[in-house]
């Protein structure tokens, strides 16, 4: 044997002791080490050839020692706290808050809380066959306000007697009396079984507060709206009965009050004006018997009208002011019924201001009634009053 292969032998000889000692040991993982056939496999022997070379041994894989480019993550349990995970809340719309106005909008209106008062008897005025007046007043703002309650002289029905808040046109208040203008129309409807209600808006009469018009001033709107409360705590008046009559000027506070109150049963206007403000600038008013207001010591007063102006220009439903105190902007807040009267040679109000406001009606599918007359000017006087009168009788009874 030549010394090359003795050397060959000598190897394998300790390299067979060697793998057999380290197979007697335990595995990592608490059981022992496979079988001698497993040993086995896992070992190569490469035979010399001629040279001295010594065997390639291929042990099995052991777990290759962490690299320090990839460092070792440690598992950690998440936490989470109120603070760290946050959600951006969705946004809200809310109503345009105006600095100049804001009160006039329908918006801030109907979130006014409106309550009525007690209604005192200031004074018996006359009784006639159908009826009694009294000079009453309640609590508007603060305001004393008076007005002409009409009570028609029969046994209240069944559930109280049916009532309307009556609101009349303009008059310039240094000239308006609780007992004159509109006796007509007040005669007629407490004749026909109702209870009316003529207020003297404040300012005018007796009645505290400023006179600052109804268009762009809601104080009026208000005191129709805390007579109608006022009226309801009355034991012989049906309170879910009451509606609201207006001329004029008061068309644009009745359809206020009714988008605002939808305790207002049902209105009548006749020849209203001013709903949309852009028939405003269209249409305009030519009332001879208007005053502008005054100070005290005669010069003439800043009008809110033209403030509101100076801010945010003139009416334009493409604005967004002008747009929150449209009444036909908003008219879809309206819940009664509405009828309307106008003639068509009224000098005072256009007729379009009707027009438009019954074509408005129309498009949003709401309940309205819409006369006109060929004649019988701002008022509606005969040959039409009576007609016009009983139709609004009409209205009353079937919606009240």
């Amino acid at each position: 044997m030549n010394i090359t292969k003795f050397i060959y032998y000598l190897s394998f000889i300790v390299l067979i002791f060697s793998v057999g000692c380290s197979a007697s040991g335990e595995s990592e993982t608490g059981g022992h080490a496979g079988s001698a056939a497993a040993a086995q496999a896992a070992i190569t022997l490469v035979p010399p050839k001629g040279s001295l070379e010594s065997p390639t041994v291929n042990l099995p894989a052991t777990n290759p020692p962490l690299s320090t480019a990839q460092p070792a993550t440690t598992m950690q349990v998440p936490t989470q706290t109120i603070t760290e995970i946050t959600e951006t809340p969705t946004p809200v719309e809310t109503e345009p808050i105006f600095e100049v106005g804001q009160e006039l909008t329908l918006q801030y209106l109907r979130d006014l809380q409106i309550t009525g008062s007690e209604i005192t008897f200031e004074q018996e005025l006359d009784t006639t066959a159908g009826y009694t007046r009294h000079l009453v007043s309640y609590i508007s703002e603060g305001n004393k306000i008076y007005g002409l309650l009409t009570i028609p002289r029969v046994e209240p029905p069944d559930g109280g007697f049916k009532a309307i808040i009556f609101n009349h046109g303009y008059i310039p208040p240094v000239n308006y009396r609780t007992t004159e203008g509109y006796t007509a129309y007040v005669d007629y409807l407490a004749k026909n079984g109702f209870v009316v209600f003529k207020i003297d808006y404040r300012g005018h009469g007796q009645s505290q507060g400023e006179p600052n018009g109804t268009y762009f001033s809601p104080g009026y709107t208000i005191d129709a709206i805390t007579a109608l409360k006022s009226l309801q705590r009355m034991d012989f008046i049906d309170p879910q009965g009451i509606g609201m009559w207006g001329h004029s000027m008061a068309g644009n506070l009745v359809l206020r009050a009714m988008l605002v109150e939808p305790d207002v049963k049902a209105g009548v206007v006749w020849a209203g004006a001013v709903y949309s403000y852009d028939d405003f600038e269209k249409f305009r008013i030519d009332d001879n018997t208007y005053r502008p207001p005054v100070n005290q010591d005669g010069t003439p007063r800043r009008r809110r009208s033209q403030e509101i102006f100076d801010t945010y220009g003139r009416p334009n439903s493409q604005v967004d002011y002008w747009r929150a105190v449209s009444l036909t902007e908003n008219i879809n807040l309206l819940e009664s019924p509405l009828q309307l009267h106008h003639a068509q040679d009224d000098p005072v109000v256009n007729i379009g201001y009707s027009n438009e406001l019954a074509a408005v009606l129309q498009q949003n599918n709401k309940v309205y009634e819409f006369f006109n007359y060929e004649g019988g000017g701002h008022n509606i006087v005969s040959p039409y009053f009576e007609q016009a009168m009983q139709r609004t009788v009409e209205f009353f009874q079937n919606n009240l």
